[in-house]
């Protein structure tokens, strides 16, 4: 009796102990959505090889979108899709800006995200970096990533990548806005991209 006793305060602190800091990052994470800029501050690299920071996503509403390009259909189709709404909401091109982030920089060079990236649209703008940089980057901006071995029995032969497939938009001043769900309905994705021109 005394070890099932044990057993069970153990059981209730770790409970508790877990249920501690996921209030906590819930309460950080609502936090940031609320004030300020949405993400953490970064250095990496565009599909040109130019440097680029978190400033790229102020002075114009920004849609966000985090993939790889050996995605098999995610990443592709919300590339494709993404262009098509740009394209109803802002004509002209310029008064949203639209970037995408790798979640795998050990395959996604500069060059391959251009290449990948202007075979779809030429209004959408790759970001590489430095793995760790790009980690932190994607982490800082609440992104779920996670390397996922093709073949279970050869963990460190080729991989694909599990992600979060939503479009984050950024109002002018950095600040989330909401999001584009993978799968949305194509009118209800341009009504909120033309919301956040409003």
């Amino acid at each position: 009796m005394k070890i099932f006793r044990l057993v069970l305060w153990v059981m209730i602190v770790a409970m508790a102990l877990a249920l501690g800091w996921l209030t906590y990052e819930w309460q950080r994470t609502e936090n940031q959505l609320a004030g300020g800029p949405y993400g953490t501050p970064f250095e990496l690299v565009d599909q040109s090889g130019n440097t680029i920071t978190e400033a790229a996503f102020r002075g114009r509403p920004t849609a966000l979108f985090f993939g790889f390009t050996h995605c098999p259909e995610i990443c592709p189709t919300t590339l494709f899709e993404l262009d098509g709404w740009l394209r109803q909401v802002d004509p002209d091109g310029g008064r949203i800006g639209a970037y995408f982030v790798t979640v795998d920089p050990e395959r996604d060079t500069p060059e391959l995200l251009d290449s990948y990236i202007s075979g779809v649209s030429d209004r959408i703008t790759g970001i590489t970096g430095a793995p760790d940089k790009v980690k932190a980057a994607v982490k800082g901006f609440n992104i779920y990533a996670k390397k996922v071995p093709v073949d279970a029995a050869n963990p460190d032969g080729d991989y694909s990548m599990d992600h979060t497939a939503s479009v984050f938009l950024l109002d002018a001043e950095g600040r989330f806005k909401g999001t584009i769900a993978w799968g949305e309905n194509p009118e209800t994705a341009v009504t909120k991209l033309e919301n956040l021109l409003n």
